[in-house]
């Protein structure tokens, strides 16, 4: 008898002030019947803390890691070099190069090390929830349909004509 896998996304970023961007993360994992939890993990202030996040996620049922970063944005790469689970990297907007270095960053993993890589801000985070939700799709039905739903309101959300 095949064991039902709960899957979990696990949502973490640097700071506090990242949470603006990654909360639309939560909103289209609570539309989508996702599991999911929030924490702050820095991969320079709390370096510690960041390990023992990324070895033990597997052991916590987390399927994917959405992981936001700002400037130089070495969170999404450090915890996808110390965990199998895929990470995908939400680049913050910074403010001197508004969110261009974040973008770099996670985007030019050595190989060896890969981390999906979204556009910057509220639009990459929105998309890595769905990106996260499509990877979960393949193993679990609930959340395949729940992702055919979402797509197919957003299509028929689209006019025919612009009157």
């Amino acid at each position: 008898m095949k064991k039902k896998v709960n899957h979990i996304v696990s949502i973490v970023m640097g700071s506090k002030s990242d949470y603006s961007t990654m909360k639309f993360c939560e909103k289209v994992l609570k539309i989508l019947k996702i599991s999911y939890e929030t924490n702050i993990v820095s991969a320079h202030r709390t370096p510690d803390r960041m390990f023992k996040y990324a070895k033990s996620s597997e052991n916590r049922n987390i399927s994917v890691i959405i992981a936001g970063a700002g400037g130089s944005a070495h969170l999404p790469g450090m915890i996808a070099s110390l965990t199998r689970v895929p990470v995908i990297g939400v680049p913050i907007e910074s403010k001197k190069l508004k969110g261009l270095d974040s973008l770099l960053s996670i985007a030019q993993m050595p190989k060896g090390i890969p981390v999906g890589t979204v556009a910057i801000g509220k639009d990459g985070a929105i998309n890595a929830g769905l990106f996260a939700a499509s990877i979960i799709s393949n193993f679990d039905n609930k959340i395949k349909n729940n992702l055919i739903k979402w797509r197919t309101k957003q299509s028929k959300s689209v006019k025919k004509k612009p009157k």
